[in-house]
């Protein structure tokens, strides 16, 4: 899932023209050495250049025979451009997507299926959030390659006036103390927009619910199960302590610029937009700090949604093998621990957290990683999130509506999108 910012992200023209750049087949699979030219599809800011050009020397220094040629895709049309590929006869041999396209691409056949080789890349520690949607219908297709979830940025000056230790701020309701005491010191404890579904999802999870559920070939909402609810009754509870709008989200306006006025004591957003900030107010630059979302109890932090993506081979792929030998390389530990720190992401496994150790913001995202999930795997949740009945459902009860009969109308709505492709 591109989670720039963490939402889903075209003409079908884009299958003669992309598709047509692919160096794969026919006398173009080897250069005049005999080596295999191995082409790759990564997404913009994905890696940097720099790191782009280190990789590259590296896996040919070690695999003399690849010669890998990645090019740069644009986020924007990426499900056309995708699907065009993987119904050509000459799709590229690697592709990055989004962790929640995975399973529309395999529903299709379009996929090689890595489930035997799940083992040997280390799967027993992949972040969860990245794996299980990574799957499908048992099948794993997609191989974890890096994600991004939401922390709490938080000026440290204004926590340090209030008498505030953010390190000790362990559980939601010290979180909600320490944000009603940040309003009692003259500053907006938290900006937090009403629509913000996915810190809600969050939430959600924390409690045991899910936003969506399967019962045999069916799919059920779940946003009136007594732990959504919950959820819904605590994030009403902090979203109150701030001036936030009820009726939008974190994007409008964005809540980054909103924060760079100096007045806004907290926001819920990747480690990223704390540079925003910094751009739009440089008064604020060190003045930044980051903590994970707090959970319930002071052991484990709040369950996040894990944004990211996966690596998948084309099961019309020329070069199965050497495909294979990328991702592998890719998503090992070595390459993991370089990627990290030279993007702060957080590295695939759980046991890679300690690699973004020195990166702040990348540290507080590793430690509420090992609580992420992702959306409901279904090729249909994209359809969903296209009608969003779930920012209507917030701004609905943090307008004073009952939020137990306003679930079940959501509940419904996402049941049927759902199973609309049952």
């Amino acid at each position: 899932m591109k989670h720039r910012p963490l939402a889903l992200l075209g003409a079908m023209l884009l299958s003669t023209g992309l598709v047509a750049c692919s160096s794969s087949g026919g006398d173009s699979d080897q250069d005049a050495g005999g080596t295999t030219v191995l082409d790759v599809w990564l997404m913009r800011d994905s890696v940097s250049e720099t790191f782009q050009k280190e990789f590259e020397a590296g896996f040919e220094e070690a695999h003399p025979d690849i010669d890998v040629k990645i090019q740069i895709q644009e986020w924007a049309g990426t499900g056309e451009k995708v699907t065009a590929a993987l119904a050509s006869n000459d799709a590229p041999d690697v592709i990055e997507v989004g962790n929640t396209q995975v399973a529309q691409y395999a529903q299709s056949g379009g996929l090689t299926d890595f489930s035997g080789k799940v083992a040997e890349l280390g799967g027993d520690s992949w972040l969860k959030g990245l794996a299980e949607p990574g799957a499908w219908e048992g099948k794993q297709y997609g191989i974890p390659y890096y994600a991004a979830n939401r922390v709490v940025i938080y000026r440290t000056d204004l926590f340090k006036k209030a008498g505030i230790d953010a390190t000790k701020i362990k559980t939601r309701e010290q979180w909600l103390a320490a944000t009603e005491k940040l309003n009692n010191n003259g500053v907006q404890g938290i900006y937090l927009p009403g629509q913000n579904w996915y810190t809600l999802a969050g939430f959600i999870w924390d409690e045991g619910g899910d936003l969506a559920t399967r019962q045999g070939d069916r799919w059920k909402g779940g946003l009136d199960s007594p732990e959504a609810l919950r959820a819904m009754e605590f994030y009403k509870r902090l979203q109150a302590l701030g001036k936030g709008p009820k009726d939008s989200d974190e994007a409008r306006p964005l809540q980054t610029e909103v924060m760079a006025k100096g007045q806004v004591a907290q926001v819920i957003a990747t480690p990223g937009g704390a540079n925003v900030i910094a751009q739009n107010n440089p008064d604020l630059k060190g003045k930044l700090g980051f903590f994970p979302i707090p959970g319930k109890t002071p052991h484990t932090p709040s369950a996040v949604f894990t944004g990211g993506s996966d690596l998948v081979v084309p099961s019309v792929a020329a070069h199965q093998e050497e495909a294979y030998t990328f991702v592998k390389e890719l998503t090992g530990d070595a390459w993991q621990k370089k990627l990290a720190l030279a993007m702060s992401y957080v590295p695939n496994k759980t046991t890679l957290a300690s690699a973004v150790a020195s990166d702040p913001g990348a540290a507080a995202m590793a430690v509420g990683a090992a609580n992420g999930h992702a959306t409901p795997n279904t090729p249909q949740w994209a359809a969903v999130e296209a009608k969003n009945p779930i920012k209507d459902y917030m701004t609905a009860v943090l307008t004073g509506r009952d939020p137990k009969s306003e679930a079940a109308n959501a509940s419904q709505s996402i049941a049927t999108t759902l199973n609309s492709g049952s």
